[in-house]
C-alpha cells in the first residue's frame, strides 16, 4: 500500500467548487441551501465550475458525478467531498443529512484525505484519457470474441480471446470488474486489475499487477471491418481498429477524496453488498 494514501490535514477551505448532478431538481435546491451555508461561513462558492486554486470540491449527485469530476480535480490537487443525493455509494459516502456536521468539521479541524490512484490511457499521440474507475475494451457490434495481446512491462502476459477486458483501480474493483468475476481490492494498493469479460478459455483468470509497470494492448481484429470500443469510467473513449494498441498505466495526478463518513471502507462493503454478520448468522463471536 502506499506510504501517502492516507494523510491529516488541516484545509481551511476559503473557495470551494461547488459542482451539482446535471438535470437534477433536488441536487439543484440543495446547492442553492449549501451555497448560502457556506458563504455565511466566509468560503467564496464558485458554482459547477473546477479551477486552479479552489481548496475544495463539493460533489453533489451519486457516484456517475464524481466521475465526470474526477480528471479535473486530480489535475489541480483539489480535495473532494462527495454527498450523494440518493442511495449510498463506494465514492459519494455522505447523505445529504450528514453532509453540514462533515463541511462542519472540515472548516473546524484535520481531516483525513485519501490519494485514489488514477489511470492514464493513450491511444497514440495527442489521444489521452484518465480514469478513476476502469478503462475497458468490448465489443462493438461483432458477435466474435475479441483477441487482445496484451503486455505488462514490455513481457507478454497473453492474448485474451475474450468479450472485453477491464483494466480497473483498486478504487474500480467494486464496479464492472467485480460484476465479471474481478477480485475486491482495498483502496490503498498499488495495483491495476486486468479482468477478461466471459473469457473463451477458464484457465483467463484476473490478474493483479504492480501499478509501476506499463500494459499495452493490442487489437487483432480479422479484417479491416472488425473494431473495438474503448470506455474510459463508462464514457466512449476511442474505436480500436485492427492493429490499434492502447498504453496504460498510473496516473501521475491521483484524486484527493476525503474520508470524512463515519463508515469505515469495509462497512461500506458489508451495507452495498449485503454481507452478513457473523452473529446475525448465528456464529459465535470470540
Amino acid at each position: 500500500m502506499s506510504d501517502n494514501f492516507r494523510v491529516v490535514k488541516r484545509l481551511n477551505p476559503r473557495r470551494v467548487g461547488l459542482i451539482k448532478k446535471i438535470d437534477d431538481a433536488d441536487a439543484g435546491r440543495f446547492a442553492d441551501e449549501l451555497a448560502v451555508w457556506l458563504s455565511e461561513r466566509g468560503a467564496v462558492v464558485e458554482r459547477d465550475r473546477i479551477e486552479s486554486g479552489q481548496d475544495l470540491l463539493v460533489v453533489l449527485g451519486g457516484d456517475g458525478t464524481l466521475l465526470r469530476i474526477a480528471e479535473r480535480a486530480a489535475a489541480h490537487g483539489i480535495p473532494v467531498i462527495g454527498i450523494n443525493m440518493g442511495s449510498l455509494g463506494f465514492l459519494t459516502e455522505l447523505s445529504v443529512a450528514e453532509a453540514k456536521t462533515a463541511l462542519t468539521r472540515i472548516f473546524a479541524e484535520e481531516v483525513v484525505i485519501e490519494s485514489r490512484m488514477m489511470l492514464r490511457v493513450g491511444a497514440g499521440p495527442g489521444r489521452a484519457a484518465y480514469a478513476l474507475n476502469d478503462i475497458v475494451i468490448n465489443k462493438n457490434t461483432t458477435d466474435r470474441l475479441l483477441k487482445l495481446t496484451t503486455y505488462a512491462g514490455g513481457n507478454l502476459i497473453t492474448t485474451y480471446r475474450a468479450d472485453g477486458l477491464i483494466f480497473s483501480t483498486p478504487t474500480g474493483s467494486t464496479a464492472y470488474n467485480l460484476s465479471a468475476g474481478g477480485p475486491l481490492v482495498y483502496p490503498g494498493a498499488d495495483c491495476v486489475i486486468i479482468t477478461p469479460i466471459c473469457p473463451f478459455m477458464l484457465s483467463s483468470r484476473p490478474i493483479i499487477l504492480p501499478s509501476s509497470l506499463t500494459i499495452t494492448s493490442e487489437f487483432i481484429g480479422r479484417g479491416d471491418d472488425e473494431s473495438a470500443q474503448v470506455l474510459v469510467d463508462g464514457k466512449h473513449f476511442v474505436t480500436m481498429e485492427n492493429g490499434g494498441i492502447l498504453e496504460i498505466r498510473a496516473a501521475d495526478h491521483p484524486l484527493l477524496l476525503l474520508a470524512i463518513s463515519e463508515r469505515d471502507y469495509f462497512s461500506v462493503l458489508r451495507g452495498k453488498l449485503h454481507w452478513g454478520n457473523r452473529d446475525d448468522e448465528g456464529a459465535t463471536s470470540l
